[in-house]
């Protein structure tokens, strides 16, 4: 008996080992080249800076592969290069969670064709059991202990394939990149380059790549998570805003929805940052109550079928926006979402532009965009 339920248990492990490697090398759509707009907000005349937003539309299938994923990053610096729009005191700026959906890298590419992301991290948890458990136990008190695991077994490779691509990219322009943000666990940066501690806090993270290609200051740090983020994350201090002074300008940078609260603003004021940058994730699940208008990237669609009204709205106000930066010494905030094909995701949201505290008019995209405001 026992002999026969060792060789049924070897027989199982054999069975899902061909299932779990199967279909993670079968060939991927071609990638879409999704940018219908190239635009400079205003002339550049004298003016001697400007901020390069990036709009991206992103696909599942974008993830898979690390050089994929850079090509992908690298057409929206190719358009604004042949626009001419990268020169010496530019800075680019990438959203919110651009590097989040890394954790795909290497998984099976039927995930592509599931509904929604609640089918596709499931298919991820099976198909990765071993590593998912190693992931899970280095969880802590999160909610989300699911979640949580899949952050903490991919790491590594999400954090390789993130560094990679916007050292390389920043190299290649010679500027400075505001690079979205991704999770990780207890991030830190050590002589420019960034470390990861498996078993600590999971964070929604962003960093400024130089252009020597290594990462400037510490990593920063979302402090104001809605109900589903904190789910899986933890919250930075919004008191520990790092002020950088670049050389087009003293900068901020404040992930999501950090800029409509006072809290963030003290180490502004202070510093005197001229420029305010927040890339940002906010979307319209349109599966999902119109009362749940704008969440994150991940925790708002672990509960996408239930449409549970308990989660709390991120809004993108800009009035409120500009009476906050109304008593500072901001000159001008920039503002950029990631729009998706990300299963049941959709994202509605234009960038935008404050200058000296007015709201400027940029053309919509529903696609993938670039834009250049001079200053």
């Amino acid at each position: 008996m026992i002999r026969k339920l060792i060789t049924l248990f070897l027989l199982t492990i054999f069975i899902w080992l061909i299932w779990s490697s199967s279909g993670r090398n079968t060939p991927l759509p071609e990638p879409i080249n999704h940018i219908s707009l190239v635009e400079e907000v205003n002339s550049s005349d004298s003016l001697s800076r400007n901020i390069i937003g990036i709009q991206p539309l992103m696909d599942v299938s974008d993830y898979f592969i690390e050089t994929t994923f850079k090509d992908k990053i690298r057409q929206y610096l190719v358009a604004a290069t042949r626009k001419s729009f990268i020169q010496k005191n530019s800075i680019i700026v990438y959203p919110e969670s651009i590097g989040t959906w890394l954790f795909l890298l290497g998984e099976k590419h039927n995930i592509i064709q599931k509904n929604t992301f609640l089918e596709a991290r499931n298919t991820l948890v099976y198909s990765n059991s071993f590593d998912y458990m190693l992931g899970y136990i280095k969880t802590s008190d999160e909610e989300d202990k699911q979640l949580s695991a899949i952050f903490r077994m991919k790491a590594k490779s999400m954090l390789s394939a993130y560094y990679d691509t916007f050292s390389a990219l920043s190299k290649e322009t010679n500027t400075y990149i505001v690079a979205g943000s991704i999770v990780l666990p207890d991030p830190k940066v050590v002589d420019g380059e960034i470390y990861v501690e498996l078993g600590g806090p999971l964070y929604n993270a962003s960093f400024i790549f130089g252009p020597d290609g290594l990462v400037i200051g510490n990593p920063i740090l979302k402090a104001f998570l809605n109900t589903s983020e904190a789910r899986y994350t933890s919250a930075g201090n919004p008191q520990d805003l790092q002020v950088f002074d670049l050389p087009f300008g003293k900068t901020a940078v404040m992930l999501g929805t950090d800029n409509m609260y006072s809290e963030s603003y003290q180490n502004l004021i202070k510093s005197e940052a001229e420029i305010l940058l927040s890339p940002a994730f906010c979307y319209s699940d349109k599966k999902m109550s119109e009362k749940i208008s704008s969440l994150d990237s991940l925790g708002t669609l672990t509960h996408a079928n239930n449409a549970s009204n308990s989660a709390k709205p991120e809004r993108y106000e800009v009035n409120k926006l500009q009476s906050l930066i109304e008593n500072t010494s901001v000159q001008v905030a920039v503002g950029v979402s990631m729009f998706g094909e990300l299963w049941d995701l959709n994202n509605p949201n234009p960038p935008i532009v404050i200058f000296k505290g007015e709201s400027l008019p940029l053309t919509p995209s529903d696609q993938g965009a670039v834009f250049s405001f001079n200053f």
